[in-house]
């Protein structure tokens, strides 16, 4: 018993489940219904994440060769880094630092993140479930396994009814929030299977179903902001709480990221129209198709993002302007610094690239150990205007990530004259887990060091969580994979290359830049609150995490980081 034991809870399942009852750990009792709920949540993930090693009915997803499915470690993340966050916000309450509604605002994303990737639970449930006809019925530890994560989803959604009628004025209201829930859940659900149709092979069911539970959340945010705006009216009483007023920076961000990410629809129908119009054209205008597309294309995309988008904000926001106007006028308040910056970054982006792209094309070095500079590139560049700049170093990060986008859809679309040429550089940098279709290393690199940023602004008594990207990926990864790559001899496994040589020189790195890093901070003005023992704990764990995990680990390990770093 107890070795089958072993064999079902690998090394990933473990550091989970360590994370999840740190986070558990730390909750206080106002929050406990959440805490039984995420403890749910997670018994069920871990059912169905078990039960995907042993079936194949998860087979007709084409996800990402050499992964595994990731469900458990997919489905918790969301609601774990929510929850920390609450229980930082409940620190700041207790102290009257912030107000209810900021607190009763992040409680009902909290209940939205868990509706979204319980939604995806059930729907992989009932695929697992349903065995093909030709196909011998399954184990009796399957069904046992199915049954038992249905019941905890079914005691989650019981969880959830009770915590909506115990804080909830009227039924009215506890009907509102279980429809808004409701809405996330199908939406993320439709979402998924509309990522891993369109991007086969690209990405295991956990890492499609973050990616999805966090743009559902995400928009779904961005559509009850502009509801609340649009009526004229605060939904408090209703169904989504907003107390704490938006900044320009986030409203510019959320709409850049929008519009880049429905452009490709839009654009596809209108390429529908234009070829159905122009079917039966002249020849020499068949000949110049590629040169229509791309006017096509970038009449359209700048269309939507300075003509579309910007109404959108000044909707929402009242920026008295346009906000590309705000967006000069913000970096020219402080001219020499920003624009200082700027030079600085591009001098850093030029040589790094120009070298390292020279260095893949004519060297010998394995290409994992070729990324790992573009790592240390992104703490030599992030670091400083974090702790210098951190409003600028926000807006920053969404103007890279709007660039990165636009030029993913240019490779993948082979706009001309610039998709070939993009292709054929980012090509250079690709490792196992990227493909032809999609390729994700660029901005789960970006991502993982902005969501720590972005998710601190506003309170934040962690001086460290904002920090939590550039240190687990731009020191530990780095040194984790540098050393475990020339010095490694003893493996965490039999099958994998992870060493533990690697993941102790990753954990001691990260503990000695943390050493450097809180006296710097404490001379800059921040109130140090963060305790050795927890910072320990939080560097561990998300250390054996990326150790043991086959998923995108620059997407996963800045969010568990930055969640243990929130307690």
């Amino acid at each position: 018993m107890a070795m089958a034991m072993a064999g079902l809870m690998n090394g990933e399942r473990a550091v989970v489940l360590l994370f999840i009852g740190r986070v558990l750990f730390s909750l206080p009792l106002s929050l406990l219904f959440h805490g039984i709920a995420l403890s749910l949540l997670a018994l069920s993930a871990l059912s169905l994440d078990i039960l995907a090693d042993s079936s194949t009915s998860l087979a007709q997803f084409n996800t990402r060769p050499g992964a595994s499915s990731g469900i458990l470690l997919g489905a918790v993340t969301l609601p774990a880094v929510v929850i920390s966050k609450m229980i930082q916000l409940s620190r700041a309450f207790s102290l009257d630092q912030v107000g209810i509604e900021e607190l009763e605002s992040l409680t009902l994303q909290y209940w939205a993140a868990s509706a979204s990737c319980l939604s995806v639970l059930i729907f992989l449930c009932i695929t697992l479930w349903r065995a093909p006809e030709n196909m011998p019925p399954p184990p009796a530890h399957n069904v046992w396994h199915a049954k038992f994560s249905l019941s905890c989803i079914i005691l989650h959604t019981a969880v959830s009814f009770v915590t909506f009628g115990t804080v909830s004025l009227t039924s009215f209201e506890t009907a509102l929030k279980l429809l808004w829930m409701l809405c996330h859940g199908l939406a993320a659900v439709k979402l998924i299977q509309h990522v891993i149709k369109t991007f086969p092979s690209c990405a295991s069911i956990g890492e499609s179903c973050l990616v999805t539970s966090g743009l559902v959340l995400y928009f779904g945010d961005m559509l009850a902001y502009t509801i609340e705006k649009v009526s004229g009216f605060t939904m408090k009483s209703e169904v989504v709480q907003y107390g704490s007023k938006r900044s320009e920076i986030s409203i510019i961000i959320q709409g850049l990221l929008l519009g880049l990410l429905l452009f490709p629809m839009v654009f596809k129908f209108v390429l529908r129209i234009w070829e159905s119009t122009f079917s039966t054209a002249r020849s020499e205008v068949r000949t110049n198709n590629e040169i229509w597309r791309s006017v096509i294309f970038f009449s359209s995309l700048g269309f939507i993002m300075i003509v579309i988008i910007p109404s959108w904000m000044q909707l929402v926001q009242d920026f008295h302007m346009h906000p590309l106007l705000w967006v000069l006028s913000f970096i020219f308040s402080e001219p020499l610094k920003r624009l200082s910056l700027c030079v600085y970054w591009m001098c850093v982006i030029y040589v790094s690239v120009l070298r390292f792209y020279n260095i893949s094309k004519n060297s010998k070095i394995e290409r994992i150990l070729l990324r790992k500079y573009y790592h240390l590139m992104a703490v030599s560049m992030f670091l400083p205007a974090l702790i210098f700049q951190p409003e600028f170093l926000d807006l920053s990060f969404g103007a890279a990530l709007a660039v990165f986008l636009a030029l993913e859809i240019i490779r993948v679309w082979r706009i001309w004259p610039l998709g070939q040429s993009i292709h054929k550089f980012m090509n250079a940098f690709t490792d196992h887990r990227d493909s032809d279709l999609l390729i994700v290393s660029h901005f789960s690199l970006l991502l993982g060091c902005a969501l720590p940023i972005w998710m601190s602004s506003g309170y934040n008594d962690r001086p460290l969580a904002p920090f939590s990207g550039i240190l687990s990926l731009g020191i530990g990864d780095t040194m984790a994979s540098v050393v475990g790559h020339k010095y490694g001899v003893l493996r965490w496994s039999k099958t994998g290359k992870k060493t533990i040589e690697g993941t102790a020189a990753g954990i001691t790195s990260v503990l000695a830049a943390c050493s450097v890093l809180l006296p710097l901070l404490a001379s800059t003005g921040y109130i140090l609150t963060e305790h050795w023992g927890s910072l320990l704990v939080a560097v561990t764990v998300s250390g054996l995490l990326e150790a043991y995990t086959a998923q995108l680990d620059n997407a996963f390990i800045p969010l568990i980081f930055y969640s243990l770093l929130c307690l």
